[in-house]
């Protein structure tokens, strides 16, 4: 195609636009598309489009122009909303190829802002398994490093929940990578999740998290299967992440919480159950004249070791 294609400006009826296959953006926002449109209404569409020209013979109808969208689709969808019947754009040459397409497109995003974060790692994706790019070679192309490409990449790796989540903006990008450090913990990485959501946490307070998660394993060595049903117990009564750090002699008990509403209820929780232990039991269940027996040489033992294991009482923790 001769240079005056390249550089010129043509206006194209809409309807002979067709969409690019490889436009790796998914979602458009609809409030935003109509305030585009409306802008386009008033003023038109005052950044042409982007699109490659094909000729194609048509039997009994001679050669037929179509054209294909390279760059541009919000603009397209827009200016469609708004009943506009022509666009102005650009025709480019050579860029027939199916990749060029796809990095065109991708690029024209980045440049924007427009791609979410599960599409511009789809959009990398079929970069790398559809024509057999690198992540060093992606990353040149799209004007970024090699591990911001490597990185988004990974996040593909989280369950399709999580990528849901992210797309939809429950969660943010940065989220991802607390998320991504539990990736062989499927469990722990699916509590820490709910956390983020439930609670609202932070990108830092889910990496501090993240990391002490990452380190419970060998910790978890140093705890006797006691100490770890109740580092279990008092976690789930408590609502949050409850760590027990045994030491020579004692040891302490660490409880995590993100606001003062986190707070106060653990304090709640703590009281509420205090008051149950206190509460003395009820005339149905222990009478005054009932004799009691004398007791066995394995309640003795039991009785012994009462004293050390009420230490782990929950009745005994205080925030």
């Amino acid at each position: 195609m001769s240079g005056y294609f390249q550089d010129a400006i043509f206006w194209v009826e809409v309807e002979r636009i067709k969409p690019n296959p490889f436009q790796p953006r998914k979602v458009f926002d609809e409030v935003s598309l109509q305030s585009l449109a409306e802008s386009i209404r008033s003023y038109g569409v005052l950044q042409p489009l982007t699109v490659t020209r094909k000729e194609i013979e048509r039997p009994e109808e001679g050669i037929f122009v179509e054209y294909e969208l390279i760059a541009g689709e919000r603009r397209l969808r827009a200016a469609k909303l708004a009943g506009i019947a022509q666009v102005p754009v650009v025709i480019r040459s050579g860029e027939n190829d199916d990749r060029m397409k796809l990095e065109l497109a991708i690029i024209e995003n980045l440049q924007r802002e427009d791609l979410n974060a599960i599409d511009r790692a789809k959009a990398f994706h079929r970069l790398y398994t559809e024509f057999g790019l690198k992540h060093n070679d992606i990353a040149k192309r799209v004007g970024k490093s090699r591990e911001y490409v490597s990185n988004t990449l990974r996040i593909l790796s989280l369950s399709q929940e999580m990528q849901d989540a992210l797309a939809s903006g429950t969660i943010s990008e940065g989220h991802t990578r607390p998320l991504l450090m539990l990736i062989d913990r499927p469990e722990e990485q699916k509590t820490l999740y709910m956390e983020i959501i439930t609670r609202h946490l932070t990108v830092r307070d889910s990496e501090q998290l993240a990391r002490r998660v990452a380190t419970e394993k060998a910790r978890k060595g140093d705890l006797s299967p006691e100490l770890l049903l109740l580092e279990r117990e008092l976690t789930e009564k408590l609502g949050t992440r409850v760590r027990i750090e045994k030491k020579d002699q004692g040891g302490k008990v660490l409880i995590d919480f993100f606001s003062v509403d986190d707070l106060a209820h653990i304090r709640s929780v703590i009281a509420h159950t205090g008051e149950k232990v206190t509460q003395s039991p009820t005339p149905d269940v222990v009478r005054a004249d009932v004799v009691q027996a004398e007791p066995t040489r394995t309640e003795q033992k039991m009785e012994e070791k009462a004293p050390t294991e009420d230490l782990y009482s929950i009745k005994n923790f205080t925030v």
